[in-house]
Order: structure tokens, then C-alpha cells, then sequence
């Protein structure tokens, strides 16, 4: 431990009289008053992470370790308020330190620490005199985030989980807990986004954040959720149905039941900064009105309370005190140099004895690899109103697949402005009579349930996920159960009067869904008689103006894009909304299904045709069913969050936009403007269109056929019906745009879509033959111990791959990392040379 000279005290008067300017410094003011016992501060200085993201600080990019999310420079710092020096307990110029917890005895910290050279962060432990540095964790993760438990253990945050941020370029970090000396490191969360800054509360349970998006919006669910320090238990504690902030950092305070957090606006800010909040659960974890912002500024991080009246916190280059009334005063600040580099303070902590909080036995069994559900009764809940007891007879049982890697800020091409991971069909479970069940369900696994009625249509759908630990018995009240109410029931719970069920899988159909493969042949059978761009069944091209053949548009299949458009199945569509009336969300709000049942023109698909519909609307109606299909085969993808516009620069294109201009937008401007190209989406999110918008009637996913290129409604449509177009343009019935296909701009416009055909045959989509996953997901395929190293990526069969991944995350018992299921063995990589 080196001193390194002294650096800025608030001189703190008596109260009332503290400083309010947040600028009064002394260097020899004794620590009394709101900072009584307070001696030394510890903390950590770093650079804030490249990207905006607030969870974008560790690890690297998806495009490899060539780009990573972090800034070098560290030190592990300790400040002594009596006589206002620093003193270094760690110092390393080409790593990062971060997130220091101090013991309950006071005499050791825990945090995480990227060595210089090195690109992974592990948890450390160090003397408060900076002697006895040793790591406790390692291997190729990043561990951040770690807090002392009670029980003796840490929990901590870690990449261990392997998987992806569902809609960014970075990897996930979820919770998992270790002993004393690193050993012992067990997941406690299946989360398939991240879990962040646990902290034991005074009862022993864990306060934690959790990011989730299950059939909503991806930017505005992250709020504070409790468990118990082994994983079990896990409930909502505060601000699930409030979108729109992230709640993070948060603590209990000392003397109170109330708890001090970050609540970062919007999808949060850079380093989790935000205003600092007060709140309370004691009204429920729905109260708006609990939550008391103490200032209005946005950008403090990583508080600490001492006390209702008293707050250590992070600002910028500052470490501050604040009060119970938001007003700030300045404790220590970094010099000019340090300034101008870019370090900034972070996670101030007093070096402080203090008492453990209860140490709770374990609920789970970790030699186990199942758990049980317990549902009391699935009528009581919130926005249940109009369901009949006795209507509800079973629950459909999806698991929320994790993501071996990503590329984007946007969904596609999983969905058009809906689902942005795909879902699996475990089966489903009985409903009793009095609304109890009892489910035997696979441990640590997302699962997302359905009530489901006589018919199997979903009555309520939960919009979120739970997860049992090993061994553990969860139960809750009911269908989004009230939080603030104690259900008694009236008798013994029916469904305990027995074994709990098994969850039943339903067969003849896929337990993950790919529409070209599942649904397409359904509509080729039922609808493209009369849904065709050619004359059909219906005595015309296009029947009521729609088109449901399969094929490839610049990113999906025009049948996938036009059923989602126009909104043909019932879905999340990424909007903040949550707790939906019964029936209005999912299968029973779902026309494409009452159209395939016999209310449109006497189509009635068959019971297992229905049943392939139906539960690929119900596990989120994903386009393909291969995470290997993210980022490819795409014309106008998204590379992290800009299109990809590159056939702007093809002569053709150039050559066609000319025409367009030309002999186009006399008409077709405002919003019946047409795309420039394949790769223009006009600026419409999809998640924010009505089906009945006219700009979709000219969407670039409908104009462009890249199967078929005659059939392009790009020139079937200007194109005179004398010449076996549509005759739709013109100025007059008689003067189409286009009186034949000689006419030199339909050639122009046609040639454009040919090259782009040939494009997408160059780059391919996972439907096409000869497809080829991209680089980075077999790279880590291969570092998650999926594939071997030498295997080449036409060889890989990425249905397969995706099983054997998913699986490979599976409780068994016993955890054995990197391990490939047997049953994949042999059908991952194809033949061939």
C-alpha cells in the first residue's frame, strides 16, 4: 500500500448547517455527525465502458476479442476522511478494477479484477491494508459484481451462463454464487438477460436487478427482484409494471425498511448512472408513489447508505456525501490528470465492522435436477375479470431459449417487431377444478406459463418467466398474483392431494417452430390457392390484396411478413405493456386461426394443422428456428443498429432509383412513398405500425420478390394487365406506367431485383440450401464446447447445434460444463469432406 498525497474533504458542519454547494473543502476535518465511525472510504477508479449500454462494460463484442467493451486503467483505492490522504491498495495501468465490497468484518474487500494483458475480469479478495491479495475465481468469464453473504459464501455476477444479450452485441451476466475461496461456483438464475448488483437485504434474502423482455418491450422492463441466497424464491420486489427505468445499485438503509437505488432513465445510462431514489415496498411492488427521488439530477452511480439522512455516491470524477434532502457535498475528487485521461469514481464503501444479516438455510438440492411449481389457485390475480372458475383446464409450459450470440439492437430476422428469442413447447400441465396445480419442472430453466382453456386457447398469458431452483418448492397465489394480499384458500388444495404432474409433451409437432419449414406448407395448402401473385383459385392475382406464398423478400418470407403486418396473429410487438385482459394476447386473439377454422371462405385446416398454428403463435411466431440464422441472409440487415445499405452502391440500384424517381414519385410521396431499394425501411419500427397504415401496402419486404423477380409487386404493379401485370399505376386506366415489359424502366427495375436475388443467393438464408452459419456463431460454438475446433461452418447443422447448446445449459444433477449431449453427438456436423 503506497500513499499518494491528499485529496478533497467537505468540511461538514453541524446539521442543519451542511454544506450545500457541494464545492467546501477542508483537509484535516475529523469524521463526526452523518459520518460517524466513517474513517476510510473504498473504492475503485476506472475508465467508464466504450459503449452507451449500461451493462456494455465487460467481455468483448460479438465480432470477437479484437473488440472489446472496456478501457484500461485501474486502481483500488482507500480514502482516509480524518486526514483526507489516498492511499493505493491496487494499481494496474493496463487492466481494470471494479465493484469492491468490504467485509462484515471489516478487514477484507472482494472485487473483481482484469489483470493487465488479459481480458477477463475475476473476483479478487485484499486486505484493507492492501496485503494478501489472492484471486478467487478464474477461467475464460468475466465475474463482476460481487457481495458477501451471510452463509460465509459471495454471490456474484458472471458470463458463465453463456449466452448473449437477446438484443445487443455483448455477453450475458446472471447470478451465480460461490464459497469463501472461489470454489463451489453454482448458476443461481437462468435469466436469459442480465442479473446485476445483488446485496443481501437485512431479513438475509438478495436484492438484485433483473432485465427481462418475455412478450414485451426490450428497453423498458429492469427492475429490482429478490431471492434467497441459494437461488430459490425469487420474486418480483419492486417495479415490474412500471416501464420505462432501470433499477439497479439498489441497498438497504440501515434503521429503516426502506432501500436506496439508481433509478436510470429509459433503458438506462452509461455505468448505471441515474437519480438517486428512495423507496419502499411496503405497499407493494406496484406503488409508484413509494418511490421518492431525493434530487433531479440524472447522472449520480453506486450509492451507499449509511443512514436515512446519510448516502456515500459516485459522481463523475467525484465521490460525494449526500443528505436525506438530496443535497450533496463533495468528499474526494480526482486531480485534473486523472481527470482529463477519463477515470471516474465508482462504488464508494466505508471500511466498516458491521453485523451479518440472518444466514437462510438452503431450500434447494443442487443433487437434484427438478424443482415443483405450486399454484394455489390461476383465478386469483390481477386483470382476471371475466373468467369463469372452471374455464381455465391446463398450462401450457414454454422454457424461453437462451442465445449462443448476437449481432443487433433489433429482433430481426426472428420476428417482424415481435419475439426476439425463440421459445420451446415443454408440454402441458392439469388445471384442478378450485384452480391449483402442482408441476414437477426442470430446474433453472426459463419457463413461461399459459392458461389455456377447454379448447387450448390462452386465456392469460404470464409475460414474464420463472425458474426453480434444484429441489425447491416455488408456489405462488395465481395468474399475476397480488402482491399485497394473503390467499386463504377455502379447502386443501386439490392438486396437493396428489403427486405433482408431469409435464406432458404434445406430440406430432415441433417443440421449437421455423415457419418455412412448419407453417409455410399449411398455407401453401389452405391459402396460396387464392393468395398468389399469379391468377388463382379466386379468379385473380392476390386475393383481397394479399399475398402468402413463401417467398424470400429482402429479410423475410412475404406470407410471414404479411401475417405479421397485418396482425394476423396477437403477439408482444415490443410495446411497454404488460398484464393483458384475458384473451385479448396470444392464441384466442389470433385471426389467422379463426380463418383457418372455418370463418373465411370455408378454409378449415385440419386438428394438427391448427395445433402447429397455434402453438407457434404462442411461442412468440418466430421466422426462423435457428439462432444460426441471426445476422445472415439478410438484404438490409442491421449491423448493431444501422441497415446495412450497401446495395446502394450496385449500378443496377443506382440505375433503378433513377427510374423510380422518374417515372414514380409523381405519385408515390408522403406516405405512399415507395423504398429506394431492397434495404430501405422508410423509417417504420414494426412494432409501432397499424396494419391498417397505408406505408405497408409498400413495405420493401413486399415489393421485392427475390424468389420469384417477375412477380415483384415493384413491377407487377406499374405494369399494364394487357402484359400480365396489375395495372394498378398510372395517370388514366389506359396509361399504365409500364405498357409492357420492353418498356426500358421496368428492365431497369427488374435487372435491380435480379442482382439482389442473386445477392441473397450469394449470402444465403437458413431455409436456402447450402446455407452457412457466420463465423462468430461458430466461434463460440466452439468455445462453449458445441462444435469441435477444426469444424468448418458448412458442415454444421445449426438446428442441431441450437439443441445441443440449450441442452448443454441443462441441470442434470450435476453441472458438466462444456459437455455436448449424446444425443447430438454425430448430428451437429454433416457429412461430407
Amino acid at each position: 500500500m503506497r500513499y499518494v498525497g491528499t485529496g478533497m474533504l467537505v468540511l461538514l458542519m453541524a446539521m442543519p448547517g451542511w454544506s450545500e454547494d457541494a464545492h467546501s473543502v477542508g483537509a484535516d476535518v475529523a469524521p463526526w455527525g452523518p459520518l460517524s465511525g466513517v474513517e476510510e472510504i473504498v473504492f475503485a477508479v476506472r475508465k467508464p465502458g466504450k459503449d452507451g449500454h449500461w451493462y456494455a462494460n465487460f467481455s468483448y463484442y460479438a465480432e470477437g476479442p479484437q473488440r472489446v467493451t472496456y478501457e484500461d486503467g485501474g486502481k483500488l483505492l482507500k480514502y482516509n476522511l480524518r486526514y483526507g490522504h489516498t492511499a493505493v491498495l491496487l494499481e494496474d495501468a493496463q487492466g481494470g478494477v471494479r465493484d469492491p465490497q468490504v467485509h462484515y468484518d471489516g478487514q477484507r474487500i472482494v472485487f473483481s479484477y482484469r489483470k493487465g494483458g488479459t481480458c477477463n475480469y475475476h473476483l479478487y479478495e485484499i486486505g484493507v491494508d492492501g496485503t494478501g491479495l489472492r484471486q478467487l475465481t478464474d477461467g475464460p468469464y468475466d465475474d463482476v459484481e460481487p457481495t458477501y453473504l451471510p452463509d460465509g459464501g459471495i454471490m456474484f455476477v458472471s458470463t458463465r451462463c453463456r449466452r448473449w444479450v437477446n438484443c445487443w452485441l455483448t455477453q450475458v451476466a446472471v447470478l451465480h454464487r460461490c464459497d469463501a475461496d472461489g470454489g463451489n461456483i453454482r448458476q443461481i438464475s437462468s435469466n436469459n438477460e442480465h442479473d446485476n448488483t445483488p446485496w443481501p437485504l437485512p431479513d438475509g434474502r438478495i436484492l438484485y436487478q433483473r432485465w427481462e423482455y418475455v412478450d414485451r418491450s426490450q428497453v423498458h422492463y429492469h427492475h429490482l427482484w429478490t431471492m434467497n441466497p441459494d437461488g430459490t424464491g425469487q420474486m418480483v420486489y419492486y417495479g415490474n409494471q412500471q416501464p420505462g427505468v432501470l433499477m439497479i445499485d439498489a441497498k438497504p438503509i440501515p434503521g429503516s425498511e426502506k432501500v436506496v437505488a439508481i433509478f436510470s432513465p429509459g433503458h438506462g445510462q452509461r455505468e448505471h448512472a441515474g437519480q438517486m431514489t428512495v423507496l419502499s415496498a411496503a405497499a407493494g411492488p406496484d406503488a409508484a408513489e413509494s418511490a421518492h427521488f431525493l434530487n433531479n439530477d440524472m447522472d449520480y452511480r453506486d450509492p451507499y447508505p449509511l443512514s436515512e439522512e446519510c448516502f456515500l455516491v459516485a459522481r463523475g470524477h467525484q465521490l460525494l456525501v449526500m443528505r436525506g434532502d438530496g443535497i450533496p457535498g463533495l468528499l474526494y475528487a480526482l486531480d485534473d490528470a486523472a481527470r482529463g485521461a477519463g477515470f471516474e469514481c465508482h462504488e464508494p464503501r466505508p471500511v466498516l465492522a458491521r453485523n451479518a444479516e440472518p444466514a437462510l438455510p438452503p431450500k434447494s438440492d443442487p443433487a437434484r435436477g427438478v424443482g415443483h411449481l405450486v399454484l394455489a389457485d390461476i383465478y386469483q390475480g390481477r386483470n382476471m375479470e371475466g373468467v369463469a372458475r372452471g374455464e381455465i383446464k391446463k398450462v401450457l409450459v414454454l422454457e424461453s431459449l437462451p442465445k449462443p450470440i448476437n449481432f443487433t439492437g433489433g429482433m430481426e430476422p426472428l420476428s417482424y417487431g415481435g419475439t426476439f428469442t425463440l421459445e420451446r413447447v415443454l408440454g402441458t400441465a392439469p388445471v384442478e377444478p378450485d384452480g391449483s396445480a402442482y408441476i414437477e419442472a426442470p430446474a433453472l430453466r426459463s419457463l413461461i406459463l399459459v392458461a389455456l382453456d377447454e379448447n387450448d386457447l390462452a386465456v392469460k398469458r404470464m409475460q414474464s418467466f420463472l425458474a426453480v431452483q434444484p429441489g425447491e418448492v416455488l408456489s405462488c397465489a395465481g395468474c399475476h398474483e397480488q402482491r399485497t394480499q394473503t390467499l386463504l384458500p377455502a379447502a386443501d388444495l386439490q392438486a396437493l392431494k396428489r403427486s405433482p404432474s408431469q409435464i406432458a409433451p404434445i406430440s406430432d409437432v415441433p417443440d421449437v417452430f421455423d415457419f418455412p419449414r412448419d407453417i409455410q406448407p399449411i398455407l401453401d395448402k389452405h391459402c396460396v390457392p387464392c393468395h398468389d401473385y399469379a391468377d388463382t383459385a379466386a379468379g385473380g392475382p392476390r386475393a383481397g390484396g394479399v399475398v402468402l406464398t413463401g417467398d424470400h423478400g429482402p429479410m423475410f418470407s412475404h406470407s410471414y411478413f404479411t401475417l405479421s403486418a397485418r396482425r394476423e396473429f396477437s403477439d408482444g410487438r415490443n410495446r411497454p405493456e404488460s398484464n393483458y385482459a384475458p384473451r385479448s394476447f396470444g392464441s384466442a386473439a389470433s385471426r389467422l386461426l379463426e380463418k383457418l377454422n372455418g370463418g373465411h371462405h370455408a378454409v378449415r385446416a385440419s386438428e394438427r394443422e391448427r395445433r402447429m398454428v397455434r402453438l407457434w403463435i404462442e411461442t412468440g411466431a418466430p421466422y426462423p428456428g435457428t439462432y444460426a440464422a441471426l445476422g445472415s441472409g439478410m438484404i438490409g440487415g442491421y449491423a448493431e443498429n444501422k441497415i446495412d445499405r450497401s446495395d446502394l452502391l450496385w449500378p443496377s440500384m443506382r440505375a433503378a432509383q433513377q427510374t423510380l424517381r422518374e417515372r414514380c414519385t409523381g405519385c408515390h410521396h408522403d406516405a405512399l412513398a415507395l423504398p429506394d431499394s431492397p434495404s430501405d425501411n422508410m423509417g417504420m419500427p414494426p412494432w409501432e405500425i397499424n396494419y391498417t397504415d397505408p406505408r405497408l401496402r409498400f413495405s420493401r419486404h413486399i415489393l421485392y420478390n427475390l424468389s420469384r423477380p417477375e412477380q415483384s409487386l415493384q413491377v407487377l404493379a406499374p405494369l399494364a394487365k394487357e402484359a400480365g401485370g396489375y395495372g394498378l399505376c398510372g395517370t388514366a386506366q389506359d396509361a399504365p406506367v409500364f405498357k409492357d415489359t420492353s418498356d426500358a424502366g421496368y428492365q431497369t427495375l427488374l435487372e435491380a431485383i435480379v442482382e439482389t436475388k442473386r445477392r441473397l443467393e450469394e449470402i444465403k438464408r437458413f431455409d436456402m440450401p447450402g446455407f452457412r452459419p457466420r463465423p462468430e456463431y461458430v466461434r463460440e460454438m466452439q468455445r462453449f464446447g458445441i462444435l469441435g475446433p477444426e469444424v468448418e461452418a458448412d458442415r454444421v447443422d445449426p438446428y442441431a447445434a441450437d439443441r445441443a447448446y440449450w441442452e448443454s445449459l441443462w441441470w442434470r444433477g450435476e453441472r458438466k460444463d462444456e459437455v455436448r449431449s449424446a444425443k447430438y453427438e454425430g448430428k451437429i456436423v454433416l457429412p461430407g469432406a
